[in-house]
């Protein structure tokens, strides 16, 4: 039987255009399932990762603890059996249950370049020639700052978390024991949420090509940005100044990089509308 021959983009239906993306989702979600599946195989590892900051040794203490100092407090120090509570699963299945969805996470973070990559090629036919030119290290560019941002959510955003909520006590009388569940999401939700957050430039980029934003935009809302993100940084971090300073200035940094870029797509666009005597 002759092989079907693929459409041109052009050429595709709506429906076509679906089928092809239900493709690309397959082939997506295949990547994480047999990750997850490899991840489940090494769960001890898997684990020892998750849980490394539970124990006051945990390297990124020390170095929060010298950035406290720097700052003039101590808080951001841990002294021994601050980090003194119990995690528990309470449910039959709460261990399996974890080390399902662990690995699932692992998974979507290890694979996130070949997810990339499907995505990628589901949008490229639809690209100009000289926009696929300008957009080949998207790939690359955009899983170095997934993985940079979920480092930053593993070694800063989930131990300043969990040292600051071990920590609180309203009473003597009440001890902490965590749920597994609740534990693990807390990881889980700053990995994740912080490697989807330095995707910021890589989504400005785009939005400025479609037109969505400019750089100007972004100039003139960058205070109410800044407020975000310092109420953002007040939430999720100790409510002491060096700990949401710390969570800040990537994220700010992040914004103004975004402008930087949002400038340059606009500015390669007036050159080609020069360039091809539409400007």
């Amino acid at each position: 039987m002759a092989k079907k021959e693929k459409k041109h983009p052009d050429e595709m239906s709506f429906l076509d255009h679906l089928e092809e993306l239900r493709w690309h989702l397959i082939r997506a979600t295949l990547a994480v399932v047999i990750i997850g599946v490899v991840a489940f195989i090494f769960k001890g590892t898997l684990f020892k990762i998750i849980f490394g900051p539970q124990s006051p040794d945990f390297v990124s203490y020390d170095i929060l603890c010298e950035i406290s100092r720097f700052f003039g407090a101590e808080k951001g120090c841990i002294a021994d059996g601050d980090m003194d509570f119990i995690i528990q699963s309470r449910k039959v299945a709460g261990q399996f249950s974890a080390a399902i969805w662990t690995s699932i996470m692992a998974g979507v973070v290890i694979g996130f370049p070949y997810i990339l990559y499907e995505f990628w090629k589901f949008i490229s036919p639809g690209l100009y020639e000289n926009e696929r030119k300008s957009s080949k290290g998207f790939i690359v560019v955009a899983s170095l700052l997934f993985f940079m941002g979920a480092a930053f959510g593993y070694f800063v955003v989930a131990p300043l978390s969990i040292n600051f909520l071990a920590t609180f006590k309203i009473s003597e009388a009440v001890q902490n024991e965590f749920d597994i569940d609740s534990f693990i999401g807390l990881v889980r939700a700053s990995v994740l949420a912080s490697g989807f957050i330095f995707e910021l430039p890589i989504i400005m980029y785009f939005l400025t090509k479609i037109g969505l934003v400019t750089p100007e935009f972004l100039k003139k809302n960058r205070k109410y940005a800044l407020v975000i993100v310092l109420i953002l940084a007040a939430i999720i971090t100790p409510p002491d100044i060096s700990t949401q300073v710390i969570v800040a200035i990537p994220i700010i940094i992040l914004y103004e990089v975004s402008i930087f870029i949002s400038r340059g797509v606009i500015t390669r666009e007036k050159r080609r509308l020069k360039k091809a005597g539409l400007a």
